[in-house]
């Protein structure tokens, strides 16, 4: 795991998918398929896709695979896929 990933994530000025700008107090939230920052109107869209149940159900999984039994989920990287924060 990247060693400054939370400041990378938590940080981020921008939607990585629409580009959007995202100010320090904007509402951002972490994708479930790439788990990068994307803006809340970006989340909106991909909970609509079909697959996205699926995907969220994996990456749960993953995460506590990986995360969890490795870091300690450190900085609440599983809890930032459901839930917004601000940077």
């Amino acid at each position: 795991m990247q060693e400054n990933w939370e400041k990378d994530l938590a940080c981020a000025i921008g939607c990585a998918r629409c580009s959007k700008h995202l100010a320090p107090n904007d509402d951002r939230i972490l994708s479930v398929y790439d788990h990068q920052p994307i803006c809340m109107s970006c989340k909106k869209q991909e909970e609509g896709r079909p697959d996205y149940p699926q995907q969220s159900r994996e990456m749960i999984g993953n995460l506590m695979a990986e995360t969890e039994a490795l870091y300690g989920d450190p900085g609440g990287f599983a809890y930032f896929h459901f839930y917004p924060f601000k940077c």
